[in-house]
């Protein structure tokens, strides 16, 4: 982060991963163009409670359908599909996570994948016999 000279922040990296630049023969990129930018690992958090798993994932500067998540038994793989802003997450989750009641939005830049927590089939008991 630097300040700019009208005394304002100006923030040219997000996440947790730099994005490598790629510089040309010219110095400042070929053909004095926008250098390219490598995929970025957002920030993100797993919060868990008796019923549901929450997912959360800072994700700014896209739209929704340049977002594609995808949930497997075990974790969530979340990219873009904006060459301005490639982003690239895979968070694992907990086994109790049923991902067939997945629930996804996406406000202000923020990722928010809410699933439900799989039931937990609870034994009745048994009386045992004594021969």
């Amino acid at each position: 982060m630097t300040v700019g000279a009208d005394g304002k922040p100006r923030v040219e990296e997000f996440g947790n991963v730099k994005p490598s630049r790629r510089l040309g023969f010219g110095g400042a990129g070929m053909g004095g163009g926008r250098p390219e930018i490598s995929e970025m690992e957002p920030l993100a958090d797993i919060t868990t409670t008796d019923k549901e798993v929450r997912v959360v994932i800072e994700m700014p500067g896209l739209s929704k359908d340049k977002i594609k998540v995808d949930a497997y038994e075990d974790k969530v793989e979340v990219k873009s599909d904006d060459p301005q802003q490639k982003y690239h997450k895979i968070v694992e989750i907990p086994s109790e996570t049923d991902i067939e009641t997945a629930r996804c939005s996406y406000n202000n830049g923020i990722l928010e994948i809410t699933f439900n927590k799989k039931e937990q089939e609870k034994t009745k008991g048994k009386t045992i016999k004594i021969e």
